[in-house]
C-alpha cells in the first residue's frame, strides 16, 4: 500500500499583538513598539521587530525593556481587539481549508493532503495568505511541508511576512544547517545541554545514531533524533468551537424579590465561572435567560473580552439581566450560559497585571475544591 504524501501548511500571524495595534493606529508602524502594561511595571507581551533590534523580547520585565530602548512606545494592549482579529482570521481559514487546527490565537495548521489532485497547494496557500492580509491588514507568514514540525520551523525561517516551501524528501537536508534551538520545545536548558555535547546544529544530531542520542539524553534524545531526520507524524487536529457551560434554576415558587434574584444570579455566575477555570478555559460570550410565571422565555447575550474572572463576568450578567427583566413580574426560571470557550486567550493576558488576581482565584478554587463549591460566596448581590 502506497502511503499518500502529506501536505501541511503552517500559518503564523507576525508579531500579532503589535500588528493589531498598528492596524488600529497606523502611526505606530515602523516604531519600536512594546505591548504590555506601562513603562514602569509589568512585562512585555509583544514587541515590534524595530524594538527587537534593541534586545527586547516577550516576557521581559518592562523596566529592563525601558533601559534597553528608552524611546520605545508603550501601549497597554487591547485584549478584545486581539480576540476579534483572531476570529476574523479563523473565519477566513475555516471558509477555505478542508481541515485545519487552531493551535493558538495566532497560529494555524492546515492539512491539504490529497488536495493536489484538484489544485496546486502552493499557489492555493499563497492565495489564502493574500486574502488574509487584504481582509485584515495583518502580516502573516506560512510554510508548506510534509509535517507539522517542518512547516512550523520553516514558517519561523520565513518571517517576517514571508513564505517558503520544503519539498518532500528534502526535510533532512533543509534541517541540517539550522541551530538546534529552532526545534519546537527546546528550551534554554536543553539547548545548553546540547551545546555542551558539541551539538550545535540539527545536522549534528542527525549525524549521530538513535542509540547514541538515547545514551546521552534518554527518551528525549531519541525524540530529537527522529526530528533531526525530518520524521514527525503528528496529525492536524480538526478545529471546532468548544461547547458552552451553563446553569439554570427553576424555582419552587415564582420569585418577585429582586434582592433574592440578584443574589441567585451572582451565585450561578460564580458557579459556572468556577467550572470554566476547572477546565482551563476562558469565555468570550455570556448569556442570561429568564422565564416568567406565564412561561414566556427571553434571553440576551453579548460578546466580551476573553476572561474567566467572576468580577468581570458578574457585572455583565447583571447588565444583561437589567435589560431583560420586566420589573415587578415574578420569575420562574433563571439561567446563565458561557460560550465561545477557548484556552487560546490565556496568551492575551500577558500584558495585564493578573498574577495577583489569578493567585486569589486559585486560592478560592482550592477551598471550593476541598470543602465544596458553596464553601465561599460573595457577601452581597452586586
Amino acid at each position: 500500500m502506497v502511503t499518500q504524501q502529506r501536505i501541511i501548511a503552517h500559518f503564523d500571524l507576525d508579531a500579532f499583538f503589535v500588528s493589531v495595534e498598528c492596524v488600529n493606529n497606523p502611526a505606530l508602524k515602523g516604531q519600536p513598539l512594546i505591548v504590555g502594561g506601562s513603562r514602569e511595571r509589568g512585562v512585555v507581551a509583544a514587541c515590534s521587530y524595530e524594538a527587537r533590534k534593541y534586545g527586547i523580547h516577550s516576557a521581559m520585565p518592562m523596566s529592563k525593556a525601558m533601559k534597553l530602548c528608552p524611546h520605545a512606545l508603550v501601549v497597554k494592549g487591547s485584549r478584545g481587539e486581539y480576540s476579534k482579529f483572531s476570529r476574523m482570521v479563523t473565519e477566513i481559514i475555516a471558509h477555505k481549508a478542508p481541515l485545519f487546527e487552531k493551535a493558538s490565537i495566532d497560529e494555524f495548521y492546515l492539512d491539504l493532503t490529497g488536495m493536489d489532485k484538484y489544485f496546486n497547494p502552493w499557489q492555493w496557500t499563497i492565495n489564502l495568505r493574500e486574502e488574509i492580509v487584504n481582509k485584515t491588514g495583518l502580516p502573516i507568514s506560512f510554510a508548506l511541508a510534509s509535517s507539522k514540525l517542518i512547516a512550523k520551523i520553516a514558517t519561523n525561517e520565513a518571517k517576517p511576512n514571508g513564505y517558503l516551501q520544503v519539498a518532500a524528501g528534502k526535510e533532512k537536508e533543509y534541517l541540517a544547517p539550522l541551530p538546534v534551538s529552532v526545534i519546537p520545545g527546546i528550551g534554554t536548558q536543553t539547548n545548553s545541554q546540547l551545546l555542551s555535547l558539541g551539538i550545535r546544529t540539527i545536522g549534528d544530531i542527525a549525524a549521530r545514531s538513535a542509540a547514541e542520542m538515547e545514551l546521552l539524553m534518554g527518551n528525549h534524545g531519541i525524540e530529537l533524533w527522529h526530528k533531526s531526520q525530518g520524521i514527525h507524524h503528528a496529525e492536524v487536529v480538526p478545529y471546532h468551537e468548544a461547547k458552552s457551560i451553563s446553569t439554570e434554576r427553576t424555582f419552587d415558587s415564582n420569585i418577585k424579590d429582586p434582592g433574592f434574584i440578584a443574589a441567585e444570579l451572582v451565585r450561578m455566575t460564580e458557579k459556572i465561572t468556577h467550572e470554566l477555570r476547572e477546565v482551563n478555559k476562558m469565555t468570550g460570550c455570556i448569556a442570561v435567560k429568564i422565564r416568567y410565571a406565564d412561561f414566556e422565555t427571553t434571553s440576551r447575550q453579548t460578546s466580551i473580552s476573553y476572561t474567566f474572572y467572576d468580577d468581570e463576568l458578574i457585572p455583565v450578567a447583571r447588565d444583561l439581566f437589567d435589560k431583560l427583566y420586566r420589573k415587578g413580574e415574578p420569575v420562574r426560571l433563571l439561567g446563565v450560559r458561557l460560550s465561545e470557550l477557548t484556552n487560546e486567550a490565556f496568551q492575551t493576558n500577558l500584558f495585564e497585571s493578573t498574577e495577583k488576581k489569578t493567585g486569589l482565584y486559585k486560592a478560592i478554587d482550592a477551598v471550593k475544591g476541598r470543602f465544596g463549591k458553596d464553601a465561599i460566596s460573595r457577601g452581597s448581590g452586586f
